[in-house]
């Protein structure tokens, strides 16, 4: 007597990353997809944009959205990154709270919470950083963490070294809802490649400039063409609000912006799979992050989030 296979159920949806900023976010999203797709940086508020990333498996496929940190803005593009962060949390299956299990409780991550509790979408909490911690110190943190909100699960992790994500993602797979693959299995973000190259040059800066080019800083790509010999000519423009700042990225002679186009070709290439030729130009502009028309220009548009 012959039997039927029944067919596995897939599974997919949206999981936004949430907190504040510098808690880990876009390091666990990488860790995540096994490539890296958001920017890294010890810098608060690296992430400007909304970043999706693709998880896909036999069982299942998650858009997990990268979403700027949340914070008190000062200027129009800390509005835009607000409420891109605020929006996220309208359009997904589930919402990954990621708190710095290291730091004390504090106002920001009330702030969050309270945010968080006039929604109904199911709310994992993911304690970051427990490789910097006792086994006390997590156990009394997720303790009190427990009593502030409903959560889904509370999962100790370390986004670093990627302690106990394998249970985050089987959670996660287990409440996605049953649906399509939304995006090709080999696919890991939706974004443009011209994003992602602005991305990787942006990061490398804050990587190397530290605190002396802080967020006054864009990275507009002008061109990308591919030559005869499968080279990728590209031209970016690096955009800044004060002259001072010209003189730290070029740097003596020309060697720090040197060193910042070697970094970024090197991550550029592997993103490409080709040789890459990367001309870098900096550009002083006054105040870009509080005019709209520049904003928008360089892909923060607050329109999207009205």
């Amino acid at each position: 007597m012959s039997t039927l296979k029944t067919k596995k159920e897939f599974h997919s949806g949206f999981a936004a990353i949430v907190g504040r900023p510098n808690v880990g976010k876009s390091t666990l999203m990488n860790q995540m997809l096994g490539q890296k797709v958001a920017i890294m940086s010890d810098t608060a508020q690296t992430t400007r944009n909304k970043i999706q990333g693709v998880y896909t498996d036999d069982d299942a496929q998650i858009i997990f959205i990268d979403t700027p940190g949340i914070h008190k803005p000062k200027h129009e593009l800390g509005e835009f990154m607000n409420k891109s962060a605020y929006s996220s949390l309208k359009e997904v299956d589930m919402v990954c709270l990621v708190i710095n299990g290291n730091e004390k409780l504090g106002p920001g991550d009330k702030f969050i919470i309270e945010k968080l509790s006039q929604i109904k979408t199911p709310i994992f909490l993911l304690l970051n950083k427990i490789d910097l911690m006792t086994p006390e110190e997590v156990f009394d943190t997720v303790e009190e963490y427990r009593h502030l909100l409903n959560f889904k699960e509370i999962i100790p992790i370390s986004a670093l070294n990627g302690a106990n994500l394998s249970t985050f993602l089987d959670l996660l797979k287990k409440n996605l809802p049953v649906g399509p693959m939304y995006y090709p299995k080999d696919q890991v973000t939706d974004h443009p490649e011209r994003f992602v190259v602005s991305e990787f040059i942006r990061e490398k800066i804050f990587l190397m400039t530290r605190d002396e080019v802080p967020h006054s800083v864009a990275v507009q790509v002008e061109s990308m063409k591919t030559d005869s010999k499968d080279v990728v000519h590209i031209e970016a423009t690096i955009m800044i609000d004060r002259d001072s700042q010209k003189g730290i990225i070029i740097g003596k002679g020309g060697k720090m912006l040197k060193q910042i186009g070697t970094a970024a070709r090197k991550d550029i290439e592997q993103l490409l799979g080709n040789r890459v030729f990367l001309d870098l130009w900096v550009k002083v502009k006054p105040k870009w992050r509080d005019q709209k028309s520049t904003l928008e220009n360089l892909g923060y548009s607050q329109k999207d989030y009205n």
